[in-house]
């Protein structure tokens, strides 16, 4: 992992605190594994808790589709915080996941979002979400994130997600 120069944000540690902030993260355990100015990879634990479907011991899909959502919306807030040295918040437009297989019960399940575009209003994210190995993936999305612009973010927000 490479140390940020001066002045420049520990983008791991930022994604983490933007998931940190979601209540529904804190309860899954999901967790930042990295991220840079384009990307993130969250990864989500296995637990007995979030089983879809008790006979097989899959992950409910629900749990699969917040984390696609999470890691997004991380991507964005991160490419934004790069490009705009600004603390902005990206409300989900638009989010589609396409299944194709099920999770392996007992292992964790990864997701790599990457931020491909930002415009002035929207920002547009893909992901792949995986397990042992990302080309063999259990699903894909893409979305559009709504750029609602650093004059919105409340002062606790921003305090929170620039460590203070």
């Amino acid at each position: 992992m490479a140390i940020p120069r001066r002045g420049q944000v520990n983008l791991t540690a930022y994604a983490q605190r933007f998931v940190s902030q979601l209540a529904q993260c804190r309860s899954l355990g999901i967790r930042t594994v990295e991220a840079s100015e384009r990307h993130v990879v969250l990864e989500l634990p296995y637990q007995t808790r979030i089983i879809g479907y008790p006979d097989t011991g899959v992950i409910h899909g629900g749990v699969i589709t917040t984390l696609a959502d999470t890691a997004c919306g991380a991507a964005v807030v991160c490419a934004l915080r790069h490009a705009t040295a600004a603390v902005e918040l990206s409300p989900t437009l638009d989010l589609r996941v396409d299944y194709m297989m099920a999770a392996i019960p007992e292992q964790p399940v990864f997701c790599f979002a990457e931020c491909h575009k930002l415009t002035s209003s929207i920002a547009f994210v893909r992901a792949v979400l995986y397990q042992q190995d990302i080309s063999d993936p259990l699903a894909q999305a893409v979305g559009s994130f709504m750029r609602i612009g650093p004059e919105l973010v409340t002062d606790r927000f921003r305090a929170d997600m620039e460590g203070g």
